[in-house]
């Protein structure tokens, strides 16, 4: 059994949608979705290529998780809120 994680597009996608994709796949055991972070894991029997190409056949826009991810993620979010200033700091 084999834990894989995913970065997956989540921007008008259902949560609901995502389970039933991956649990119509014989082997699946588990899968944990966290949407803020557009990270999935799923748990399972199956070769991680067939469940990515599942998940792109239903029309999601996913991908491996790497540690890039991981670095994108820290930063936005220290850093995402600087960029939303209603003001100016420089005058």
């Amino acid at each position: 059994m084999e834990t894989v994680e995913f970065k997956v597009d989540m921007v008008g996608i259902h949560e609901k949608r995502l389970r039933k994709c991956l649990h119509k796949l014989k082997g699946v055991e588990k899968v944990e979705v966290d949407a803020n972070s557009q990270k999935v894991a799923v748990t399972s029997y199956i070769h991680r290529n067939k469940i990515l190409k599942a998940m792109r056949r239903s029309g999601l826009k996913a991908d491996f998780w790497s540690a890039q991810n991981e670095l994108l993620n820290a930063y936005a979010a220290t850093y995402g809120a600087f960029r939303f200033c209603s003001y100016n700091a420089f005058f």
